[in-house]
């Protein structure tokens, strides 16, 4: 029997976390890198980020960069939720399963409930029925809920589906944030604009994930509701992530999101009523 042995190129699907930056992310860097520039945010690439970031969600924003995804997230989620609070959450999703107890910490406590779903997916109904012990000083108190986009399953939640999370969430006077560490994939996917996957959706708070999909380290916490900030300036600092050269996380988010090349890293796209050629046609390489 003859052996016939073919060339197989192995594919790892593994979020982009073992490619390097894409061109444009590592061009912008070097150009960041050329002169002296304020520090702690306070330069104009940085503050830039607020307009740019606001043109493309269609409404005034107010954008925070961060380093990591998991800072997004629990830095996102404090504050919205007291220590003694309660946040929703999917059992699969990546606050619940694959940040250390991120969330616990930043909060300074508060419990994350887990719900069962379906797929990696919230179900509406089964949120709306867990939400309990409001006002009851035994019980940690209902204050968020978080919902994964894309999950964890590799499923995206449609925009009925967050549209009627968010009505539940809202109807309890609680807040909600979106984990997008894949954002860009699911909005992909969708065929929808930013702002009708978050806010027109009713979504409060997003973490803009960026590093997933061609950075080297840049995420952004994005609040839909200025009233939602609060005190998280103090609390970055605190956790360390008020950055001093913070021009080098803004540098990746500013090219990331400049001339739609975070589109153009997921696949064919109609977003803004305009379709985008796909640039790789098989295994995605920078």
């Amino acid at each position: 029997m003859t052996e016939i042995k073919t060339k197989r190129e192995r594919v790892k699907f593994a979020s982009d976390n073992v490619t390097g930056a894409c061109p444009e992310v590592l061009n912008a860097l070097l150009k960041a890198n050329e002169d002296d520039k304020t520090p702690y945010g306070n330069d104009e690439l940085s503050k830039n980020l607020q307009n740019k970031f606001s043109e493309i969600f269609e409404k005034e924003v107010i954008v925070f960069p961060t380093a990591s995804g998991t800072a997004a997230n629990a830095l996102a989620l404090s504050t919205m939720t007291p220590s003694f609070g309660n946040i929703y959450c999917h059992r699969l999703s990546h606050i619940n399963v694959d940040e250390c107890g991120a969330p616990e910490f930043y909060t300074g406590g508060a419990k994350l409930v887990n719900l069962d779903g379906n797929n990696g997916k919230i179900i509406a109904e089964e949120l709306d029925r867990n939400i309990s012990g409001k006002g009851v000083v035994h019980h940690t108190q209902p204050s968020s809920v978080s919902i994964t986009q894309l999950c964890e399953t590799g499923v995206a939640y449609n925009l009925d589906e967050i549209k009627k999370i968010s009505e539940i969430t809202h109807k309890h006077d609680l807040n909600i944030h979106m984990d997008g560490a894949r954002f860009a994939n699911a909005l992909v996917s969708l065929n929808c604009t930013p702002a009708e996957m978050t806010w027109k959706s009713g979504i409060d708070v997003l973490s803009f994930g960026a590093t997933k999909n061609g950075c080297l380290a840049a995420e952004a916490i994005i609040f839909f509701k200025p009233e939602l900030v609060g005190n998280l300036p103090f609390l970055m600092k605190r956790a360390g992530h008020l950055l001093s050269k913070m021009r080098f996380v803004s540098a990746q988010l500013d090219a990331y999101i400049s001339n739609e090349v975070w589109l153009k890293k997921c696949e064919a796209c109609k977003c803004h009523g305009k379709k985008i050629k796909p640039r790789f046609t098989e295994v995605q390489k920078y």
